[in-house]
């Protein structure tokens, strides 16, 4: 959904010296594609991962100094903003979720179709990794974890089998999860949703980066960092993720005045405007050419008033 994401930033960026900011890098596609389309505009590039940000590092060096990449989470932006000395940004693109890169290299443990360390630490440099998780979690903390951020239904015979199998051997690899939780689920659940372990995966994922609860700081901290006339354009890729960035910009949309008032006061006049009606979806051909398009989902507002009061 590249396409669409520049095109609903445009008409803040094609102000001159726009800010735009990229909070998850990655590999640098977009923003890449947003210094390319918008040749004025500066842009400042957030990634927790090291080895990202030298990757794109190079694939923006082109650009010189109109990129500005910075080791940080994205709930970190008011502080990364306040060092650089920029009050307010005029463009926020998020690209949620795990980039391809980290898919890609098995040896990050992210990807269940192969087996490798398990890992799944965007930044390798802090933090417990899953099989931390899996090993030392209390049985009820990792069965709140599966339902919470895998939405799995069977999160409690998941768990009865791991802790079985880690007081055996610790976990280590992927491929022994995965077998484990195909064994430990019944028939019916392995012939719908795809992979068996695509939902304890993303789990452990969202556990061991902190994912929501970074997310549910970062929004609000982005809308704050808009200019008036700024916009910002979130893909997030499953149910969590979008619920809460909805509910920010619902939130934003809405007037917070008392009910029964003749005339809205300025104060409670809403400070965004929404540009989705709900979540956009990638198109067929988008999904044809790439599969990880298909769980995509877009929303995007503009903010239109100061904070009053």
């Amino acid at each position: 959904m590249l396409q669409r994401c520049l095109d609903m930033l445009a008409p803040a960026l094609e102000r001159p010296g726009a800010v735009v900011v990229d909070c998850t890098l990655g590999l640098g596609g977009h923003s890449e594609a947003l210094l390319g389309r918008f040749p004025e505009a500066r842009l400042v590039a957030l990634d927790r991962d090291k080895e990202a940000l030298r990757l794109s590092g190079e694939r923006l060096a082109p650009f010189g100094d109109r990129a500005t990449l910075v080791h940080a989470v994205y709930d970190e932006l008011p502080d990364v903003l306040g060092r650089l000395g920029v009050p307010r940004v005029q463009g926020i693109l998020f690209d949620l979720g795990v980039s391809s890169m980290q898919l890609d290299e098995a040896d990050r443990g992210f990807a269940y179709a192969q087996d490798a360390p398990l890992d799944m630490r965007m930044d390798q440099t802090t933090g417990v990794s899953a099989a931390e998780v899996l090993n030392t979690y209390p049985p009820g903390e990792l069965v709140r974890i599966l339902r919470a951020y895998g939405e799995e239904k069977q999160a409690k015979r998941i768990v009865a089998a791991i802790v079985r199998e880690r007081e055996k051997e610790p976990f280590t690899t992927s491929a022994r999860l995965v077998e484990l939780i195909r064994d430990a689920l019944p028939q019916a659940a392995k012939r719908t949703g795809g992979n068996p372990a695509k939902r304890t995966f993303q789990a452990l994922r969202i556990e061991v980066n902190g994912e929501l609860s970074v997310l549910e700081r970062a929004i609000p901290a982005a809308v704050k960092s808009l200019d008036v006339g700024g916009r910002i354009a979130v893909l997030s890729y499953h149910s969590l993720e979008d619920r809460l960035v909805k509910q920010v910009f619902a939130a934003g949309a809405a007037t917070t005045a008392p009910p029964g008032l003749p005339v809205v006061p300025e104060q409670y006049q809403p400070r965004l405007k929404l540009l989705t009606r709900g979540a956009e979806l990638p198109t067929e051909e988008e999904i044809a050419e790439n599969r990880r398009a298909a769980p995509a989902r877009l929303r995007g507002a503009e903010r239109i008033r100061e904070d009053v009061g």
